[in-house]
């Protein structure tokens, strides 16, 4: 099918554009992309030893994600999509570091494409949730919230669609200085929330 109408340059924010969102081949060669590996990831988990087992037999990808450069300014919708791949470290699910908005005031959807997961949330006051991803179903994740993906799949990756305010930036440092208050693990071969230990 084509576009009628003017026909505005690629990523064209102030007319409209469409966009190649075929996975198999990447989102586009003008998309943002990044990849944490288990070395980026130490202070996320709780079992540094098994960490260091794993990253004895290699540095191992956890998760990409591709999105579009957006201006930085209110209006505009920045998106992409995240791919996290399954793979455990001692009893925790592989996960995204997380983050907070740096606009704090700020939501984000994100849309399950496909795999098993859980979306793990939770506010500065301590309110927390985890809710379940799956292929089909969309998550809101509400202003002031801090989140991050987690994949249970033992063999499938978890896709993720996504989509917030492009100027609102991305917090990291305050889940890496503090972690989150709950933990998604397994325990009797299911996926089980339990309170952080290290958690301050």
């Amino acid at each position: 099918m084509k576009d009628f109408g003017s026909s505005p340059s690629p990523l064209d924010f102030g007319k409209g554009f469409t966009l190649d969102f075929d996975l198999k081949t990447g989102l586009s060669s003008s998309v943002d992309t990044g990849k944490r590996y288990l070395s980026q990831m130490r202070g996320m988990y709780q079992d540094e030893k098994a960490l260091g087992a794993l990253l004895a037999q290699g540095d191992k990808l956890v998760y990409e994600f591709h999105g579009l450069p957006a201006p930085d300014k209110p209006g505009d919708l920045a998106f992409g999509c995240s791919i996290l791949y399954p793979g455990k470290v001692g009893n925790e699910y592989h996960m995204t570091k997380g983050h907070f908005h740096t606009i704090l005031e700020t939501a984000e959807v994100y849309y399950c494409l496909s795999g098993q997961g859980y979306m793990m949330m939770e506010n500065p006051e301590g309110d927390w949730r985890a809710l379940a991803l799956e292929a089909g179903k969309a998550i809101y994740v509400p202003a002031r919230y801090a989140h991050r993906s987690i994949n249970v799949s033992p063999d499938k990756p978890l896709v993720t669609f996504f989509v917030f305010r492009a100027d609102a930036g991305h917090d990291y440092g305050s889940i890496e200085s503090k972690g989150y208050r709950k933990l998604l693990v397994e325990k009797d071969g299911q996926p089980t929330v339990i309170d952080n230990p290290r958690w301050a």
